[in-house]
């Protein structure tokens, strides 16, 4: 007799293990919330960074197929790690572009990525829906919605669209695989046509966190410019508590040559292949320049092996789940219900 295919509960969005190369060897590995109104605590890995059906797919005939995707992505890129810490560096172009869409999709499937997205429409919808104004809002139920509605349907759309923070926005967890699995694609080759730097420290330790790709800003950058993966001076990810990548930016070699220069082709060439990786010594900068960072880059809960504590950054940043917010005098105003640009009306004083 057989049993029906049992489906997985939690899933991680940060693997358990990755996790493991921060924990204990009973597995027990030390989290501090960004939240300080609690404390901090040591649980086993299988209880970290993870969310019940994070993954799961109603519309799939295995629900937890997308969870058992990464589970072989996730094992390839654990395997090119243990790689790394047996001396298997610079890794082969193909490992290379393996572990570059392992690291791209971590960056994109946490809870920050699908609460961003949700901020961002429904900021984009109270917009829409606030600038028309209340007589305006059939109009847009009907383009937007596809539905005739009542007055009653109106006036709720109207308050929820334009209170503070926008409407209530879901985003499925397929239109969050969907979404993850396109961005990373487009970001991987970001990450494998840089020079990869393989840090190993004896004395000092590395700690991780939530969302542990962390984008390095240019030293001439001002701290309120955007930092992306095309711009960004480097990336750090801590692959152990004893190992990171630190992958730099490749047209500093290049200073004042063109995009289409037969150079950049060349580069880009012995970059895939190597040529331009090294191995180095962990130092006390160093260190610090990946925890700093992974510190800044965690969105609610820093993770570091019990005994490194003193490698914890003291400054740690509030928790936040959205990354991208948008600016400007429109996203904040309140709505009276006129029409914003209506003829006669005063436009807005900019922010």
């Amino acid at each position: 007799m057989t049993g029906k295919k049992s489906t997985a509960k939690l899933h991680h969005y940060v693997p358990q293990g990755y996790l493991r190369g921060f924990a204990t060897n009973q597995e027990r590995i030390s989290v501090i919330p960004l939240d300080r109104r609690r404390k901090p605590y040591t649980p086993s890995v299988r209880n970290v960074a993870a969310q019940n059906h994070f993954h799961t797919v109603g519309e799939f005939e295995e629900p937890d197929a997308f969870e058992k995707v990464l589970s072989e992505v996730e094992g390839q890129a654990l395997g090119i790690i243990r790689g790394f810490a047996e001396g298997e560096f610079p890794p082969s172009e193909q490992n290379r572009w393996a572990f570059a869409h392992y690291m791209a999709l971590q960056s994109v499937r946490g809870p920050d990525t699908r609460r961003t997205i949700e901020h961002l429409r429904a900021t984009m919808v109270r917009l829409e829906v606030g600038v028309g104004g209340r007589k305006n809002v059939g109009a847009w139920i009907r383009d937007n919605l596809g539905f005739d509605p009542t007055p009653e349907q109106e006036e709720r759309i109207w308050e929820e669209a334009t209170q503070p923070g926008g409407p209530p926005i879901g985003f499925s967890n397929l239109a969050h695989i969907q979404n993850a699995v396109a961005t990373a694609l487009k970001l991987t080759p970001y990450l494998a046509t840089r020079p990869w730097a393989l840090i190993r420290f004896d004395r000092r330790s590395l700690i991780t966190s939530d969302a542990p790709v962390s984008l390095v800003r240019r030293p001439d950058d001002e701290p309120w410019d955007g930092v992306g993966f095309a711009t960004a001076w480097g990336v750090t990810f801590p692959l152990t508590r004893k190992l990171g990548l630190l992958m730099s930016d490749p047209m500093a070699m290049l200073e004042g040559v063109g995009a289409d220069a037969p150079r950049v082709q060349e580069l880009r060439g012995l970059v895939l292949a190597g040529k331009i990786d090294r191995v180095q010594p962990g130092t006390t900068a160093t260190e610090k320049l990946f925890n700093l960072h992974t510190v800044e880059s965690a969105r609610e809960y820093v993770f570091h092996h019990p005994d490194d504590e003193r490698f914890v950054p003291a400054d740690l940043p509030e928790p936040d789940l959205v990354n991208i917010k948008p600016a400007g005098g429109l996203v904040d105003m309140d709505f009276d219900g006129e029409p914003l640009f209506a003829p006669g009306r005063d436009e807005p004083s900019p922010a």
